[in-house]
């Protein structure tokens, strides 16, 4: 699998998580542990995203400034996870910010699979994009070790 491809698999689970978690209500076991996974998810992938394909396009004048864009975007995301982590789930403030987040990451992920990875694709060979892909997955699951601390 390529880069594209392992990322957009990440994206349907983000997406799918986050669908079941705004099916929950309250501080429920089933919302503690789905946010615990989703947190978990969406820090590894973004930190082993940025360690891998991001930090090949930021070299490049073409994909510069989208770059730039979408690691501010990760930076939002983070935030908003933070901003979570420190609410009470059974507060409705939670499902407020929670649905903020929720649009920021899917606009995020939309306009990384219709933007970024068609000037990526410009930039990044097939072959390198294969390498990028297996990079990609070592990265995650060492971010995810520390992410669990």
């Amino acid at each position: 699998m390529n880069i594209y491809q392992k990322l957009k698999t990440d994206h349907d689970r983000h997406r799918e998580l986050m669908r079941q978690i705004a099916d929950t209500s309250g501080d429920s076991e089933e919302r503690k542990r789905l946010f615990d996974v989703l947190v978990k998810e969406v820090e590894s992938h973004a930190a082993a995203e940025e360690q891998t394909l991001y930090s090949e396009l930021i070299e490049s004048v073409e994909t510069q400034p989208q770059t730039r864009h979408s690691v501010s975007e990760h930076k939002e995301a983070s935030d908003y996870l933070e901003e979570l982590q420190s609410t009470d789930m059974s507060n409705p403030a939670w499902l407020m910010t929670f649905k903020k987040f929720k649009d920021a990451l899917e606009h995020h992920m939309k306009e990384e699979e219709n933007d970024v990875f068609e000037l990526s694709e410009d930039v990044i060979d097939d072959d390198r994009a294969v390498a990028l892909g297996a990079k990609f997955e070592g990265r995650k699951e060492v971010e995810k070790r520390r992410v669990e601390g």
